[in-house]
């Protein structure tokens, strides 16, 4: 799925004109998702959990429940309040990232769009698959251990999604353990903002065959005064493996901040 700039405008203009009846179907076409069809028919467990094993392609919700986020440090709150995301400033003064299709990031990743995953086991890895700009992880399986230092004197430069590394907790536990992710992304659509050091867990556990229970935690202590939960979610087997296409593209971001964004706002420059 494209990110629709320049068709937002008619959707728009099709709301005011019918709000109550044209809101009522927005959110029904909102939840006319994959997950929700394929919940609505067949919600049983499709029998046991494999042991040590996820892989395949998973349909989630588009956005997963958010936990609570914990007051911030002075830093923290200096560098929140240099955030403006568009649901509170509107797309022409917002400076989300997202706007212009940067990348979303870690861990935005985890909580925008989250209605496609997929597991693929490699040598030595596990290779996570988002099916939202179709973006892979690798977490290393191998032992090895979080880098150090980074964006410092001899350490690794950090990455717009980090470093990963997995284990099993149990026979249906999947662990990723993720540190150095570049700090100019944001946690979640709200501009939270996240330091290098920031150190995310993901637990994925597979209840049963068709179900995956996925919890996100995020330790940063640089910005925030305890660790949190970011996200609670929930992933459904897709029988026949077919994932869908979701793209944010450049093009149609920049012609619908020219050309409806800037206008609304009153502004006259222009993104290129």
């Amino acid at each position: 799925m494209r990110r629709p700039f320049a068709g937002l405008l008619i959707t728009l203009l099709a709301m005011l004109a019918a709000s109550s009846v044209a809101m009522a179907q927005a959110g029904n076409a909102l939840n006319n998702t994959l997950y929700s069809k394929l919940e609505a028919e067949d919600p049983s467990s499709g029998g046991p959990a494999p042991k040590q094993d996820l892989s395949g392609a998973w349909a989630g919700p588009v956005v997963p429940k958010a936990g609570e986020i914990p007051p911030m440090t002075s830093l923290g709150q200096k560098l929140f309040g240099l955030n403006k995301p568009e649901n509170k400033f509107g797309t022409a003064a917002s400076n989300d990232p997202l706007n212009t299709c940067d990348p979303l990031g870690f861990p935005r990743d985890l909580v925008f769009e989250t209605r496609g995953l997929a597991f693929a086991t490699m040598p030595g890895k596990i290779v996570l698959l988002h099916q939202y700009q179709k973006i892979w992880r690798d977490v290393w399986m191998d032992g090895r251990e979080l880098p150090k230092n980074i964006d410092g004197k001899g350490g690794p430069a950090s990455r717009w999604y980090g470093y990963s590394v997995g284990h099993w907790d149990g026979d249906y536990t999947l662990v990723i353990d993720t540190t150095g992710s570049n700090d100019q992304s944001w946690v979640d659509t709200t501009g939270h903002p996240h330091s290098v050091d920031a150190h995310v867990q993901e637990r994925y556990t597979r209840v049963d065959h068709n179900h995956i229970e996925v919890t996100v935690t995020i330790d940063d202590p640089k910005l925030y005064v305890k660790p949190f939960t970011l996200v609670t979610s929930r992933l459904r087997w897709i029988p026949n493996q077919e994932s869908e296409d979701q793209f944010c593209i450049p093009s149609e971001a920049i012609f619908y901040y020219n050309n409806i964004a800037l206008p609304s706002f009153g502004a006259d420059s222009k993104a290129k």
